[in-house]
């Protein structure tokens, strides 16, 4: 049985949302935080182990915000995450909190395990009774479908689940375990699988920061093989409404898919870059391909479109453009 403190508020009635970011220094979850902040009076308890790519710099505009609190703490641990979740009185979980660079799953696959797959079940099993709480969003990716061969078709919520790296077979993993939760004890779980996500403060590993970054200082710019593999594109803002609109829209054991509609190859997107940045080509440096690269991933956004009445707003050209301006004028 949970402290008495946790069983008094998780019988409150809520006025507000009360939410448990998971990962939120990193990428998307501090971009999601801040989102909600600036549309919401909702509390939000940021929990974050402080990795290499989480940042409480991502959050220093709304570091004073009343309704936003940090705790540090790994997904893993009992204690910190059980009195977090009473002492804030959370009736929410968006769960971000992962391991996400394929590179670094093929060559240390284990963290990925520890963190993607025993994080996420630690998560659910702590608070799938009893604590009081109304909604859980498993944070996904479009990679958990594998990978598409044809030029035509797309993944829809339907696709079997035939992930090839590390990496994304431990989000398939977690994801699965959501689902288990839902069906058989009706934890409130909905999983969202979003395509490649760019923006603001993003880890520079990643292809674009990276390609941007090198661009500007004159550095060779690596591309995996041929550069044909195709990605679907979303601006991190968009992800963040999709998930908001997921939040208070959505169907509990539910999945929806979230994307862009932008296809382009990473030598587009390159060329794109260098373009706007009025740089040669002859920094485009092709080296050798990654194993198990996927070829291509797009996403059918329809379900989420025809029953949330959500859609992507950011073109690419516009965020890549404005971007490219933010980290530039940060040389």
């Amino acid at each position: 049985m949970f402290p008495n403190q946790c069983q008094e508020r998780a019988g409150e009635d809520k006025k507000y949302m009360r939410i448990l970011v998971t990962g939120g220094a990193g990428f998307i979850g501090s971009n999601f935080i801040k989102y909600i902040l600036s549309k919401y009076d909702y509390t939000i308890v940021n929990y974050d182990n402080l990795t290499y790519a989480g940042n409480l710099q991502n959050l220093r505009t709304i570091e004073n915000n009343s309704n936003y609190h940090f705790v540090l703490g790994d997904i893993r641990n009992d204690p910190i995450l059980i009195n977090t979740v009473c002492d804030y009185g959370v009736d929410t979980i968006v769960n971000f909190a992962a391991e996400t660079h394929v590179d670094r799953s093929i060559d240390d696959p284990e963290v990925f395990v520890k963190s993607n797959v025993n994080g996420t079940y630690n998560l659910v099993s702590l608070f799938f009774e009893d604590f009081g709480i109304q909604k859980y969003i498993q944070i996904s990716t479009d990679e958990v479908y594998g990978e598409l061969t044809d030029s035509t078709s797309k993944f829809t919520e339907e696709t079997p689940i035939e992930p090839n790296s590390p990496y994304s077979a431990t989000k398939a993993s977690a994801d699965l375990i959501c689902r288990s939760f839902f069906e058989t004890y009706g934890f409130p779980i909905i999983i969202t699988r979003c395509s490649n996500n760019y923006g603001e403060d993003q880890y520079p590993e990643k292809l674009i920061p990276l390609m941007i970054d090198n661009a500007i200082n004159d550095e060779k710019l690596p591309v995996y093989g041929s550069g044909d593999n195709v990605r679907d594109w979303i601006h991190v803002l968009d992800h963040c409404e999709a998930i908001d609109t997921v939040l208070h829209k959505g169907r509990n054991g539910e999945v929806y898919n979230i994307g862009g509609n932008c296809e382009k190859t990473n030598l587009e997107i390159i060329e794109i870059i260098l373009k706007e940045l009025g740089k040669s080509k002859d920094l485009i440096e092709f080296v050798e391909d990654r194993p198990g690269h996927d070829w291509r991933y797009a996403m059918d956004i329809s379900k989420i479109q025809n029953e949330l009445g959500w859609t992507p707003k950011i073109s690419l050209e516009d965020g890549l453009r404005k971007l490219i301006k933010g980290r530039t004028s940060n040389v």
